[in-house]
């Protein structure tokens, strides 16, 4: 075969309605995929009151200025239809009188925590283990997205060394 007749068979396999429609579902399925795994359900929040008390009464704490963060870790033995993960979001009033501004910071904590914690999920789901956070945001200026992505960041990675620590003292 010539040059010629390779590109026109290439041109031919490239236009096919077939092979754009194979491309296609390819493409859907893969965002679809990335689109499933940086979501924050309502499932994976941490609403309830009981667990919230509990979690503030038995959970251990440590500070990354401008977030306070508590958690607890559990074994995920005993809750087989709950997430490994789960986050509840809170903002003071006392610097934040509008609650428009308190709304904002949890949106923009909540966006930076959605995008970095599949990590430490996966590493959750490895370790059999389920983890309840709640983040506060203790700061008295609106955040950034750049820096509260930063600082989450720094959280999270906290969180995994807390995860393998903890995986370690009891194996």
């Amino acid at each position: 075969m010539c040059g010629q007749e390779v590109a026109c068979i290439h041109s031919l396999i490239l236009y096919s309605p077939v092979f754009c429609r194979a491309i296609f579902l390819v493409t859907y399925t893969s965002l679809l995929l990335l689109k499933k795994e940086l979501t924050l359900q309502k499932k994976e929040r941490l609403k309830s009151r009981k667990q919230i008390e509990h979690l503030f009464s038995k959970g251990k704490s440590f500070s990354v200025f401008p977030y306070r963060v508590i958690y607890a870790f559990d074994s995920a033995v005993n809750h087989l239809h709950e997430p490994a993960l789960r986050c509840g979001f809170a903002v003071s009033s006392k610097f934040f009188k509008k609650a428009v501004d308190r709304n904002r910071v949890k949106r923009v904590t909540k966006e930076a925590y959605r995008i970095q914690k599949n990590t430490l999920e996966d590493k959750l789901l490895l370790r059999q283990k389920t983890l309840h956070i709640f983040i506060l945001y203790t700061g008295k200026e609106l955040p950034d997205f750049a820096i509260s992505k930063e600082k989450l960041g720094l959280i999270l990675n906290k969180l995994m060394q807390q995860a393998d620590e903890k995986n370690t003292s009891t194996a």
